[in-house]
């Protein structure tokens, strides 16, 4: 008898709305033997999978309790090595900020077969969601993406100089970005807009700028959030539908 042979498939989750899930990553995880998920993951996607799937929450959100990646690991090539079909499910998308490189690692260094199958990021998908496009002719010629969860690693004079970014994970900083930001010769009435959740049927937004951003937000947990400042914000009463 043939033993049956395991794979791992990284899969990016997007913005967790199954309507906006690839084919690919819908199919896998409606046929998923093992399922190893970070706690960013929408609860909907959990409904696709079948009833015998083993599920199994890593963690991995701001502030609270994580499964440590080496753990991660070896639960991958344990599971691969039982023949199972493992999904390694990641919000957005793997290779943006999704910290596959370890997982491939392992992987590898044991021999697994593995795929990775790309998602939306919500980099991209939460501003055009709420009608901001990144890009203009006139206020936007590119864009930046980035995590803020450790701003002091930061080029704050080289981001101050580009016309939109975009931040991730930048909720708990939001103060410290402002100030960046100002004392690098931003304006303070640039636009900022701040999506929670976005994609999802819990979205919501705030807008502002750079001086009373805070104001508007105050008590607000802004996790998950994406943040996106620049003058773009400004086409939103355009654009939005």
């Amino acid at each position: 008898m043939t033993e049956q042979k395991g794979k791992v498939y990284l899969v990016g989750a997007g913005t967790g709305d199954v309507s906006y899930l690839t084919v690919k990553a819908y199919n896998l995880l409606k046929n998923a033997e093992v399922l190893v998920y970070d706690a960013l993951v929408d609860v909907e996607l959990l409904q696709l999978l079948p009833a015998h799937c083993l599920k199994l929450e890593m963690g991995k959100r701001g502030g609270k309790p994580s499964t440590v990646q080496q753990d991660i690991n070896e639960l991958l090539i344990k599971y691969c090595c039982q023949g199972k079909q493992v999904i390694r499910l990641k919000s957005g998308d793997p290779f943006i900020f999704g910290r596959c490189a370890a997982e491939i690692g392992a992987l590898k260094a044991s021999g697994c077969e593995f795929e990775v199958v790309p998602g939306i990021s919500s980099a991209l998908a939460a501003p055009l969601l709420a009608g901001i496009p990144l890009t203009d002719p006139v206020m936007s010629r590119c864009f930046a993406v980035f995590t803020a969860h450790e701003p002091d690693a930061l080029d704050w004079d080289a981001l101050s100089r580009i016309e939109t970014l975009v931040i991730l994970m930048g909720g708990k900083y939001l103060e410290e970005i402002i100030h960046q930001l100002l004392k690098h010769q931003r304006s303070h009435n640039i636009p900022v807009a701040i999506i929670r959740w976005a994609g999802t049927s819990r979205q919501e937004m705030w807008t502002g700028t750079l001086a009373n951003i805070l104001e508007q937000t105050l008590g607000e947990r802004l996790s998950p959030t994406i943040i996106i400042i620049g003058e773009v914000v400004k086409l939103r009463k355009y654009l939005q539908f």
